[in-house]
């Protein structure tokens, strides 16, 4: 239903928020966006009925380009309705004409056709009581939820949420999400921008976790929640501490690295033996084996409000463990093995993934 091709979006200041995004949203699916603050995630979503211009790519709903600029994009915004964070109900309308207006002004229904719509909608919102308040007489949540039958009224195929509910006070929260969940069995495709992970994995067919600009990583409910593949997804899910080094090859400043680390690790309230047993296990698996034989190597060290430790090494190219190679002496995989409280390697899709627990 939406298909996105190398998508990216770079303001006049040069900050690029969007590198290379690519993606394809089946009809019916439910997909929540989740990932840290600042990577993306609105931008994203409102480049897909451009209320932002991306700088450039490919956007196709339903087979059209909406990029071409021969393209209608009224017409297909009528098809792809947005909730926002902020409501943006006309607050000289009673919410029975916040509901009206779109539909007779743009779809062409009667006002006897939309007042009896409106009134259907706000039942499934609610809110049916509601019918002649204004929005100031109503809460935050009721606010959201006469923004959402607001957005139905269109007759959308696509709706997309950016934060319904970071505008509110928590005691509203579950109003809105209830109204979301409600609306997931009923067959829309829907794109939801959410720092709710419950929610999220509740609802969702698929989730993607953005970070540094892209889709880093996507999967199920279940896979991203129970088994994330990469080390910035466990960190977020977690809700990890990290630091991270690409380190491109052995001329790398290690010793700045180390630095780093011994700082990063004090100031997440870990002692200096835990701090030392750190850097000992990247002196190891990076100085003394990974660099000599592949270059483009990543670490992410994270450390959990538990003060659980983990470090990642993902290295690109032909299958390889370090503790299982002859050329490496016997000393640095005894240190690594005794220094860990856990070593495991995985290979998929030509990438070594090396995880350490401490």
């Amino acid at each position: 239903m939406i298909n996105i091709e190398h998508l990216y979006k770079e303001y006049d200041n040069g900050l690029r928020v969007l590198n290379d995004v690519n993606a394809q949203i089946n009809k019916g699916e439910i997909i929540s966006i989740i990932g840290p603050s600042g990577t993306g995630k609105s931008t994203f979503l409102r480049c897909l009925n451009l209320l932002e211009s991306p700088t450039g790519g490919k956007i196709e709903v339903n087979g059209i380009n909406i990029l071409d600029s021969k393209t209608d994009i009224y017409k297909i915004r009528q098809k792809m309705g947005m909730v926002f964070q902020s409501f943006n109900l006309f607050s000289h309308l009673m919410v029975i004409e916040n509901l009206m207006l779109g539909p007779t002004k743009l779809l062409g229904l009667s006002k006897q056709e939309a007042f009896n719509q409106g009134i259907s909608l706000l039942e499934t919102v609610g809110l049916a009581d509601k019918l002649y308040a204004y929005p100031d007489e109503l809460s935050g949540g009721q606010k959201q939820r006469v923004a959402i039958a607001r957005t139905l009224a269109m007759k959308p195929e696509i709706i997309l949420f950016d934060e319904p509910t970071s505008a509110l006070d928590p005691t509203m929260v579950g109003e809105v999400l209830a109204v979301i969940k409600k609306l997931a069995t009923q067959g829309l495709t829907m794109l939801i921008v959410t720092h709710e992970m419950k929610f999220a994995r509740d609802v969702s067919s698929r989730i993607f976790y953005m970070d540094e600009g892209v889709i880093y990583e996507q999967g199920t409910p279940e896979q991203l929640f129970e088994n994330p593949k990469k080390a910035k997804t466990k960190a977020f899910i977690n809700r990890m501490k990290t630091l991270s080094f690409k380190i491109k090859n052995s001329k790398f400043d290690f010793y700045e690295m180390f630095s780093q680390i011994q700082d990063f690790c004090i100031k997440q309230m870990l002692n200096l033996k835990q701090a030392n047993i750190v850097n000992l296990l990247h002196e190891e698996l990076l100085i003394n084996m990974l660099t000599k034989k592949f270059s483009n190597v990543e670490s992410v060290l994270a450390i959990s409000e538990n003060q659980d430790v983990e470090i990642t090494i993902n290295y690109v190219g032909e299958k390889f463990d370090p503790l299982l190679c002859d050329e490496f002496e016997d000393l640095s995989k005894t240190i690594v093995k005794n220094a860990s409280k856990e070593y495991t390697h995985q290979y998929e899709n030509l990438t070594n993934i090396i995880t350490l627990k401490i």
